[in-house]
């Protein structure tokens, strides 16, 4: 008499080894020589599609290109992977060639989000623009600029003379903000940096660091006599007399970081980089 031998166990389907999906990917690189080297060497080894039919976009360039690329995919939901070939490429991860793919899937996401701005010109011209980095205001003569900010529609400084002001995100706190010695903000913080830029009056006025709900307004006094202009990343709007700055938490960028240097160990590594 023969034993009954015990069924073998067949793989369910949740016991089934995952198959990645394919992965559609564009790229888009800056100008450069590096940057059109390093995109056709990609398309060389990957396959590409059109970039409306990507899930992911791979940007080639420094952080330039990676903010316009930010900008440009803003409503899309497009994922962006960004590779430098740039100069500083804070916002980009290290380019290599070999297993693109891989890092992609084990990448982790960062979403930011972006400041939106809302600029009135001496002409009385409205202007609307956002920014991922930062809203910087400029002097745009020889003369300093007088600025006063509202916070929440509350006058928390009558006058500052300056050359101007920064209200930085986290992301862009490592940027021209701390050039300009403001904070860097940890990348997930509900903050916002606002920084002089060199400040004449109160000369020992370093700053604030906001919270990211609050509106800030600047007012610019004697506009005529020192005029303004206002920054939203890239847009550039002159001769304002008063700018409305305030996170907008509807939109987002998606970027993608490789798991073992996301972009929220940049940040904090960025404190420590001057130390020795």
């Amino acid at each position: 008499m023969t034993t009954p031998r015990a069924e073998a166990s067949r793989p369910s389907d949740t016991d089934k080894e995952a198959v990645p999906v394919p992965l559609k990917i564009a790229i888009v690189a800056a100008d450069t020589p590096e940057a059109q080297a390093a995109r056709r060497e990609l398309e060389a080894r990957y396959e590409t599609v059109p970039l409306e039919e990507a899930d992911v976009v791979v940007a080639l360039g420094g952080d330039g290109l990676m903010l316009h690329t930010m900008h440009e995919l803003l409503d899309t939901d497009k994922r962006i992977f960004g590779m430098n070939r740039g100069s500083v490429g804070f916002l980009m991860n290290e380019y290599r060639v070999e297993g693109l793919l891989e890092r992609i899937r084990n990448a982790v996401e960062t979403e930011i989000h972006p400041l939106h701005m809302v600029a009135r010109t001496a002409e009385n011209e409205v202007h609307e623009a956002l920014a991922f980095n930062e809203v910087s205001l400029f002097r745009e003569r020889h003369q300093a600029a007088k600025l006063k900010i509202y916070v929440d529609d509350v006058v928390r400084l009558e006058e500052l003379v300056c050359d101007g002001l920064i209200i930085a995100t986290p992301a862009g706190s490592t940027a021209y903000n701390l050039s300009a010695h403001g904070p860097i903000l940890p990348l997930n913080s509900p903050l916002l940096a606002l920084t002089p830029i060199s400040p004449f009056r109160p000369r020992r006025w370093r700053g604030a660091i906001l919270p990211d709900t609050v509106k800030i307004s600047v007012e610019v006094l004697e506009a005529k006599k020192r005029p303004v202009a206002a920054v939203a990343d890239s847009r550039e709007y002159r001769d304002v007399v008063w700018v409305d700055v305030r996170k907008d938490p509807t939109r987002a960028a998606r970027l993608l970081f490789d798991s073992d240097r996301p972009l929220a160990e940049k940040v904090l590594a960025e404190q420590f980089r001057y130390c020795d």
